[in-house]
């Protein structure tokens, strides 16, 4: 009874294995169909919100304007993981960084050449899942987005074009970073742990920035602020559950430690 347990278990292990591996594969090979779906999608959606605005434009450049904060929202994933994926393209931008962060637990130092061919290296396994989860993170923070915020030019209230600005901005900086990491983990890129972690607190700050500088505008209706202040504390929650999550496993994996610091278990 124990081994047909155990037997079933290990295979449903290997099953999610294997679908990590192919999962990591797709991945690695159609990003360029990845991005022409995510412009497919993005687009449309962004044309809608500018035909329809709040409040009439005042003018054509009122519109472009506002048309430029919907193109930079469409970009910015794209953006990010282009300059990441091309940054690190030469072995020398694959290199140890000189200073270790990663402090916990004991570890033996291979060279990348080793490290490549041990059977725990590669972004894949548990890995697959943080690494879609950045990718759909993206797609998620951009749907909110553009489920709450309507498009809003010069005819809107003060309040409601710093809303709208500001948003638009945390939705195309934290884009634009995560994408970065996203790209940076597929190439197995030393500095992706690093990056990750300074994508969460970014994420962090931007969300506190914008509530000091909604909350200092005139004339915010208190719905709009209570509104406001419930969707931020979320993405503010959502990254610290994400940090608890992940921030162990990127210390303490083997596979992150062999992946990403070359380095195995003494």
């Amino acid at each position: 009874m124990m081994a047909s347990m155990e037997r079933t278990v290990r295979n449903y292990i290997a099953s999610l294995y294997g679908k990590s591996v192919v999962i990591v594969a797709f991945l690695k090979r159609r990003t360029r169909w990845i991005a022409l779906a995510w412009l497919a999608v993005i687009l449309p959606l962004a044309a809608f919100r500018i035909a329809f605005p709040i409040l009439p434009y005042t003018g054509l450049d009122d519109m472009i304007g506002v048309a430029a904060g919907y193109s930079l929202v469409a970009i910015a994933p794209i953006a990010g993981f282009l300059i990441a994926r091309n940054a690190f393209l030469r072995r020398e931008t694959l290199v140890q960084p000189r200073f270790r962060l990663a402090l916990f637990g004991k570890w033996k130092r291979v060279d990348r050449r080793t490290a490549r061919k041990l059977d725990g290296f590669g972004p894949v396994g548990f890995m697959a899942s943080l690494i879609v989860g950045m990718m759909m993170n993206v797609v998620f923070r951009s749907g909110e987005y553009f489920l709450a915020i309507p498009a809003m030019g010069h005819a809107a209230p003060e309040w409601g074009q710093v809303m709208f600005w500001v948003m638009t901005a945390d939705l195309v900086v934290t884009s634009f970073f995560y994408m970065v990491c996203f790209a940076m983990a597929l190439r197995t890129v030393p500095l992706f742990p690093r990056m990750l972690v300074f994508a969460w607190v970014m994420d962090i700050a931007m969300q506190l920035t914008i509530a000091q500088v909604v909350s200092g505008v005139a004339d915010l209706p208190p719905n709009v602020a209570v509104a406001l202040g419930n969707v931020l504390e979320g993405n503010v929650t959502k990254v610290l559950i994400s940090a608890a999550i992940w921030l162990p496993y990127l210390l303490l994996s083997d596979r992150v430690n062999l992946t990403y610091r070359h380095r195995v278990a003494a």
